[in-house]
């Protein structure tokens, strides 16, 4: 539907008890070329119009009133498995990105993030990637990482590259983004991923993102 330079239609809901920021972000976005369609201002209503219009992406708040997001998140991301949901939140805490991530949130952006962070961040949330405003994903998993000191020799064993491009992928970087930086092609990136997919018994970049944050893997926030 958009035209040259706009992103590819992506439909996308938007949640927070806020009425002027949730009718102001759905704005922006729609003016942006993504298909806005539905709101919702509080935890109950955003599953309840979640299931009926099945949107690509969730845009959640955390604070809803008497519910919260990261309640709507767990039930929403457990019965509709096409839909994600990207936490766009005041907090920084890592503590409240750990509980989102846990309930299933494929990202999470701060409400500081400008426009441009915004439509890139709902863009790669629809594609399958792992977002997350810079910083927050080192914090929560350098938490893990110290939660997770004991060894599990039931773990699946993963090769040195395999584990690279795990901790890439965790950091939210793009596969294109891993060929760069590892020197290697995009397919050989791809293979690696669907490789350790295979080993884990995932199903797509997400799981493996929340994997490595669940077993406290060694990495390290991207520098800015």
């Amino acid at each position: 539907m958009g035209g040259a330079g706009l992103p590819m239609s992506v439909s996308v809901m938007v949640v927070d008890d806020h009425p002027i920021w949730r009718d102001g972000v759905a704005r922006d976005l729609a003016e942006r070329g993504f298909d806005v369609v539905a709101t919702a201002g509080d935890a109950a209503s955003a599953v309840r119009i979640a299931r009926a219009v099945r949107p690509d992406v969730v845009l959640m708040d955390l604070n809803l009133g008497e519910s919260t997001g990261v309640e709507a998140t767990t039930v929403i991301t457990g019965s509709l498995t096409g839909t994600r949901v990207l936490v766009l939140s005041a907090s920084g805490e890592h503590d409240d990105v750990l509980e989102a991530v846990k309930a299933g949130a494929s990202g999470y952006l701060v409400k500081s993030a400008s426009a441009e962070e915004l439509v890139e961040a709902v863009n790669r949330t629809a594609a399958g990637d792992a977002v997350f405003t810079a910083g927050l994903a080192g914090l929560v998993l350098g938490e893990y990482r110290r939660m997770a000191a004991t060894p599990d020799e039931d773990k699946p064993q993963l090769t040195d590259r395999e584990t690279e491009v795990l901790r890439l992928v965790a950091k939210g970087l793009t596969a294109r983004q891993i060929a760069n930086r590892l020197v290697i092609s995009h397919r050989t990136v791809e293979n690696h991923v669907q490789s350790t997919l295979r080993k884990l018994q995932l199903h797509n970049r997400v799981e493996l993102a929340r994997y490595a944050i669940e077993h406290g893997l060694d990495v390290e926030p991207e520098g800015t």
